[in-house]
């Protein structure tokens, strides 16, 4: 988490007093991407279901000399979604909470359809309610970052549900690209190859598994949380400033195939 991919991509692209939101901050892709956006210049508000978590990405930034207010809560609860914002300044939103459930078919329960499509889906659409009626009260535009998947571009065995829920966020962030242009409000998705993060981990400690991801990956290796950061960072701030209803793929080449 050194920054320094953040540095190499947006170099002097600043986010200066600008409010910066991440759901899923408290580690992983969230966290990293709460990191860079406050070395860029972002006031970051930190959301995520354990405080613990979220102190310690605040601890990071400021370390580097950043601001981070903390937002504890589920962003799957309706309440706590639809208040989280109330009063608040939003020019960022990076919608990072995410949920995996690996199933074959004939083990897909409707549970577990719920609980990955409550946070993949639901709770981004929702959220990006609120932040974008935010972004609209100053009416000086705003960037919404989805953090979808390759997965979202191409299918994988036991992703189906994953999958379909990334299908969904890439096709939700399209649309919303079209229809808040005229505000000024950007929305892109960064889709990222297979990460060593907590949500990866229990698949990827399996050789066979690991062996398969490798082998679809060009590059020859993982991502890292800096590497997606970077992107995110980037779609965030000035630089991306004619990017609208993309995926930026970080996926060392695997949607090429």
């Amino acid at each position: 988490m050194s920054g320094s991919a953040v540095d190499a991509l947006v170099g002097g692209a600043s986010l200066k007093g600008k409010h910066a939101w991440v759901t899923g901050a408290g580690s992983g892709i969230g966290r990293a991407s709460s990191v860079a956006l406050a070395r860029l210049g972002a006031t970051t508000h930190l959301v995520g279901r354990t405080e613990d978590s979220l102190r310690g990405t605040a601890k990071l930034i400021g370390e580097h000399g950043g601001t981070a207010h903390v937002h504890v809560g589920d962003v799957t609860d309706v309440e706590f979604a639809a208040t989280l914002m109330d009063g608040e300044r939003v020019d960022v939103l990076v919608n990072s909470a995410g949920r995996n459930i690996p199933r074959r078919l004939e083990s897909i329960t409707r549970q577990d359809f719920a609980s990955v499509m409550s946070v993949n889906v639901e709770a981004v659409l929702f959220v990006t309610q609120q932040a974008v009626a935010r972004m609209r009260e100053r009416g000086q535009g705003g960037s919404v970052v989805m953090i979808s998947s390759q997965m979202g571009h191409v299918g994988g065995p036991e992703r189906t549900l994953y999958c379909a829920s990334k299908w969904a966020m890439e096709g939700m962030t399209k649309a919303l690209a079209l229809e808040l242009a005229g505000d000024g409000i950007r929305v892109n998705t960064v889709a990222p190859t297979f990460i060593e993060t907590e949500l990866t981990a229990r698949s990827l400690a399996k050789p066979d598994f690991r062996n398969w991801v490798l082998g679809e990956i060009p590059l020859g290796r993982l991502g890292t949380v800096d590497e997606v950061a970077a992107a995110v960072a980037y779609l965030a701030s000035p630089a991306s400033s004619l990017t609208t209803g993309s995926s930026l793929m970080v996926d060392g080449g695997w949607t090429a195939h």
